[in-house]
């Protein structure tokens, strides 16, 4: 009997009042043809909102893509939430308009890796695949 692999389920999110989502929408739509499940939760999300979402939906790793300049609020908040949820399992990944200081500091706290403008999908899958062998 073979084993079916189980496959990686990522929640693509786009917190606060950020409303640019094309580039959300390119990650979800890369990582969906590279043979992930992707859900995305779509616009305007509060960290509440994500946690809750990835929690129902059972997912090994969240991708909070912001160009609003929030994400030092917003990341810490979604990692504070995981933990209280008992998550600490999911990988936390970001992406956006980020500066290279503040991506030390969200690395600090948990977030695995901050993809920056000009990041190839290539490389943000096989940042999941590597990191979340199934």
């Amino acid at each position: 009997m073979t084993r079916k692999r189980k496959r990686i389920r990522v929640l693509i999110a786009k917190p606060g009042l950020d409303g640019h989502d094309r580039g959300a929408k390119i990650i979800a739509r890369a990582l969906r043809d590279a043979g992930m499940e992707v859900i995305y939760t779509g616009l305007h999300q509060t960290p509440e909102m994500i946690v809750i979402a990835a929690l129902q939906e059972d997912v090994n790793a969240i991708g909070l893509s912001i160009l609003s300049g929030a994400h030092n609020y917003i990341f810490p908040r979604v990692m504070e939430l995981l933990k209280e949820k008992g998550m600490k399992d999911v990988l936390v990944f970001g992406g956006g308009i980020i500066p290279q200081d503040d991506i030390l500091s969200l690395k600090k706290i948990g977030i695995k890796k901050i993809f920056t403008p000009g990041a190839s999908t290539d490389e943000i899958i096989k940042f999941l695949e590597k990191s979340l062998k199934k």
